[in-house]
């Protein structure tokens, strides 16, 4: 199967949906429809130059397949020079690369399941929550949901009228629960953070975990890892568990930017890296400590995909065909794949002295 390309795409319309969260819908051509069709749950990579760098950046699509539109939320984050640009200076009738879309944030869909749902997210990890709620309200008439979202206060809450909306629309098959860390609720159960234990206490105080077919999470790293654990601490299967870390998770703060990547010397140990890709294959040395294998192709004109850089989005997976390699962060990878052989070149470094990677398998 062809590794997807990017495509630039009209900017259909730009909606402000919070002070801080922007969302963006764009014009997909009849031609390439097909490729952009999405499931629900699923992300965008968006591309685009911002004070003369070349900026990749992961973004979910927050809207239901059903909607004929596609669009994502981007959230305007401290310092996030992409975040900032989309929030204060796109517009309708921009132009941005996008990549068709990506990720296994989801289900599938029975239309005849009596199934339940429940769904935690925290902050701007609703946009693929929302999509998925939509989703599911919307082809199994049977399915109920139960959303806890987590913010600091009311007007950081994102998609507040339409979650509202859609409570209407579906009476007694969606529950929502807002819970605020910044403000004092009527009912205590809804305040604070969303640790461990006040996800425990939420799970089962208003829901049969028993009961439940899936579990959703998605939101800032130490919310996920908590609810993760409070889950499985009171008897969940990890198999009923799914996780968007994607796009949640800061990239280490110590890992280096291809700018600022040093190249090994003649006098640098390092492997002899054969990158397969589209086709072409073509050998780079990468030194066994420092930089990954994908920064090292990049400074080898290889035009390999990735998207975040962090380890969990999976743009830059390739099949580890010769060698052995360690990875600093696998967040991305399902057990399946890793036992498969698949990498993430942007967490990889060389343990032996030969190294295949192949992109294309």
């Amino acid at each position: 199967m062809a590794r997807p390309e990017f495509h630039e795409l009209v900017v259909a319309d730009v909606r402000k949906e919070t002070d801080d969260a922007t969302s963006v819908a764009f014009h997909v051509p009849e031609e390439l429809a097909e490729s952009y069709r999405f499931v629900q749950g699923q992300y965008l990579t968006l591309r685009g130059e911002v004070d003369g760098e070349d900026l990749r950046r992961p973004y979910s699509v927050c809207v239901s397949p059903d909607k004929g539109e596609l669009r994502v939320c981007v959230k305007k984050m401290p310092l996030g020079r992409f975040s900032s640009f989309v929030n204060d200076n796109l517009k309708a009738g921009d132009r941005l690369a996008v990549l068709p879309p990506m990720g296994r944030f989801h289900a599938p869909i029975e239309e005849t399941g009596r199934k339940t749902y429940v769904l935690f997210a925290g902050g701007s990890g609703i946009t693929p929550v929302i999509s998925i709620i939509e989703t599911v309200l919307e082809r199994e008439p049977l399915a109920t949901v139960t959303l806890f979202y987590g913010n600091r206060s009311t007007g950081d809450i994102i998609f507040r009228e339409r979650l509202s909306d859609l409570k209407d629309t579906y009476l007694g098959r969606l529950r929502v629960f807002h819970v605020l860390s910044d403000q004092v609720p009527e009912v205590p159960l809804f305040g604070g953070m969303m640790t461990e234990d006040k996800v425990r206490d939420l799970v089962n105080s208003l829901t049969d975990p028993s009961e439940v077919d899936w579990f959703f999470i998605c939101g800032p790293g130490p919310m996920m890892d908590g609810a993760k654990a409070a889950l499985e601490g009171i008897g969940v299967e990890p198999s009923r568990i799914k996780i968007e870390s994607f796009g949640a998770r800061p990239i280490p703060s110590d890992m280096k930017k291809p700018a600022e990547v040093d190249m090994p010397g003649d006098d640098t140990p390092a492997a002899d890296v054969d990158v397969i890709y589209q086709g072409m294959r073509k050998k780079i040395r990468v030194p066994f400590k420092g930089a990954p294998i994908l920064d090292m192709a990049h400074d080898a004109k290889i035009d390999v995909p990735y998207a975040c850089k962090g380890g969990v989005c999976c743009t830059c997976r390739a099949k580890l065909v010769e060698g052995e390699v360690e990875m600093d962060i696998v967040y991305g990878l399902e057990p399946d794949e890793i036992e498969a052989g698949y990498i993430l070149t942007c967490q990889s470094h060389p343990v032996t002295d030969k190294i295949v990677v192949d992109y294309d398998g």
